[in-house]
């Protein structure tokens, strides 16, 4: 017989949970990015253990791996690539969208943005924004909202590492494209995901990017940066 459950977690599992910030300290070390080397994030070593622990943290198997303890191949990409060309963000209301760590919110910051809302439904990604941010010395407005559909006059919109499910992936394009449709600059981090709507979009830049092999096929990634066509 399992652990007991009691409120969706295991009895006898630590209530870090109540507490994600020191989940995120013990579980991960603050370093600097592969290819942005500007910002530094609390990352963890490896996949797996972190991926056991939040799930025992949570009380729930089968979840999807803490994107937020990782700097996956989109998101260095679209950081690095608002670093080279500031112009996209400087004083510029900007939203960073599915944020995990906050890395291109914090990138954004400090291309001189004028404000950077971080959005993520994850609670630990919410948690690790406010933390990284902070350790950059950047001020991030993290929220939990689900804010595909929404349009709260964001100048810039940038989005990494989207297109992994085909449902999801089709509902934020739309969402996307009509944002861009009606003057927002969109830009979009991608590694050549299955769902990456390629004949919508067009390239501005590409990069190598370094990446863990326990999450990705490879050492380093192709990665490219979009824009709706």
């Amino acid at each position: 017989m399992g652990p007991r459950v009691r409120h969706g977690r295991p009895e006898g599992v630590s209530r870090a949970i109540s507490d994600p910030n020191a989940f995120i300290r013990a579980e991960t070390r603050l370093r600097p990015v592969p290819l942005v080397p500007e910002v530094s994030l609390h990352m963890a070593d490896e996949a797996v253990p972190i991926w056991h622990r939040t799930e025992e943290e949570l009380g729930e198997l089968g979840l999807p791996p803490p994107f937020w303890a990782f700097a996956w191949a989109g998101g260095q990409a679209l950081a690095r690539h608002v670093l080279d060309h500031p112009e996209t963000v400087r004083g510029k209301r900007v939203l960073d969208f599915a944020s995990g760590s906050g890395l291109v919110g914090i990138a954004a910051m400090k291309a001189g943005a004028t404000s950077v809302t971080c959005a993520d439904i994850d609670p630990f990604a919410v948690a690790a924004i406010a933390l990284n941010g902070a350790a950059n010395g950047v001020a991030l407005a993290p929220t939990q909202d689900d804010l595909i559909g929404r349009d709260d006059g964001w100048d810039t919109v940038l989005a990494g590492d989207i297109a992994y499910e085909r449902n999801l992936a089709e509902k934020v394009f739309a969402w996307l494209l009509a944002l861009a449709g009606r003057g927002a600059t969109v830009l979009i981090g991608d590694p050549g995901r299955t769902y990456l709507p390629k004949d919508r979009l067009t390239k501005l830049a590409e990069y190598s990017v370094p990446v863990t092999r326990e999450l990705e096929d490879m050492e380093i990634k192709r990665t490219a940066v979009w824009r709706p066509a």
